[in-house]
């Protein structure tokens, strides 16, 4: 099966930081590989998070439209380090999610599931990571055009699970998410993961207003993890 992304969706794939196509976002989870996920209760608490995350080096950050006045968190993020980083949006379940996540500036979208939310993501003509499970959700994901796979909830199956999934698709970019801490984060990544996607382990409480210097020595650690390996 051909597992490269497609060229589905609009032809402007220009994001706030310039060009991000599918095959942008790939090289960047190859190069980083790791995302953070920032999904707070506090909107100002949530800014100040991803922040932080860009000050200690994180270049893919996703902050889910779940956060409490996401896009207004999403805008302010871009306008402040999207120099520094990526900045995207997850949590896209349909179309109204996809064209105002694009609209708060998001530079690539990420879904949980493959599905109608997939399907607007692709549309907008971001770059999508695409949120999927068993080996047939993961071919449909790449199949409407997405430039990875979320594998999500990963910590149903584990390590273990991602690299018997590699089995029959051993090209498939891979991003597990889902209670991945720091040791899980080196085992997926030595499963063949191209990055892991983190969310609660890194962030802890600073999205809904708790201490940003422990957050900034999380990301400090995440980050070591995933340099150990990381292409050039």
């Amino acid at each position: 099966m051909n597992t490269a992304p497609s060229s589905a969706g609009s032809p402007d794939s220009t994001g706030p930081t310039g060009p991000t196509g599918p095959e942008v976002l790939l090289a960047r989870l190859r190069r980083e590989r790791l995302a953070a996920i920032v999904r707070g209760r506090d909107a100002r608490a949530s800014v100040r998070a991803a922040v932080a995350l860009a000050e200690e080096g994180v270049g893919l950050i996703e902050i889910s439209l779940t956060t409490e006045n996401a896009e207004r968190v999403l805008s302010e993020v871009v306008a402040e380090v999207g120099d520094r980083a990526l900045i995207g949006a997850g949590t896209v379940l349909c179309r109204e999610d996809a064209d105002r996540a694009r609209g708060a500036g998001a530079a690539w979208l990420v879904t949980p599931c493959p599905g109608a939310g997939l399907e607007a993501a692709v549309d907008t003509g971001l770059p999508v990571l695409g949120g999927a499970l068993t080996p047939g959700e993961c071919a449909a994901v790449m199949a409407a055009g997405a430039a990875a796979v979320k594998l999500f909830p990963a910590s149903l199956g584990g390590p273990p699970y991602l690299k018997s999934l590699r089995d029959p698709f051993p090209d498939l970019p891979i991003v597990p998410v889902g209670g991945i801490d720091a040791d899980a984060a080196a085992a997926y990544l030595a499963a063949g993961a191209v990055a892991v996607g983190v969310g609660g382990p890194l962030l802890g409480d600073a999205p809904h207003g708790g201490d940003t210097g422990a957050l900034r020595e999380r990301a400090r650690t995440f980050l070591a993890v995933c340099a150990d390996g990381a292409d050039a």
